[in-house]
């Protein structure tokens, strides 16, 4: 859609983080009160039930850290996002990381489709997961800078 029209890169990047932290919302909401009717099914068909297990437990103690790093890795954010409705961690914390995370996802795929057009397009869809895996070791390393350092 940005290349179709990239003077509305930004607001297609907005557009679509706010329905992404929508949809995180609503996982959130079918972990802490449907998880056994409608979150289970949705695990299930993922083979995630292993990963939903353990990351509720580290939800109890990692919370923020999670969303932002799970946010920008491939794993399906859904899973996340029931989780952290299953461990029943605080809601806004919770919308305030997906807002980040997702927002830097789309943000970043729009900034570079508005700086170089179509012939950036194949580079994204193909190393999509490598830039943000990039962008997560350089999160990562700047934490353990500022806390070690």
């Amino acid at each position: 859609m940005v290349l179709a029209t990239r003077d509305r890169a930004f607001i297609l990047a907005a557009i679509c983080t706010i329905g992404s932290v929508m949809g995180a919302m609503l996982g959130w909401i079918i972990g802490a009160m449907l998880l056994q009717h409608v979150a289970m099914p949705i695990v299930h068909f993922y083979h995630a039930e292993h990963s939903l297990a353990a990351l509720q437990d580290k939800f109890r103690q990692y919370g923020v850290t999670i969303i932002l790093l799970k946010g920008l890795t491939p794993i399906p954010f859904k899973i996340v996002t029931i989780a952290a409705g299953a461990s029943h961690f605080a809601i806004l914390p919770f919308l305030a990381a997906s807002l980040v995370t997702r927002g830097a996802r789309f943000f970043l795929v729009a900034t570079l489709l508005w700086f170089y057009g179509e012939p950036i397009r194949d580079f994204i869809e193909r190393r999509l997961t490598l830039i943000m895996a990039g962008f997560l070791f350089l999160v990562i390393a700047g934490i353990l800078a500022v806390t070690f350092l």
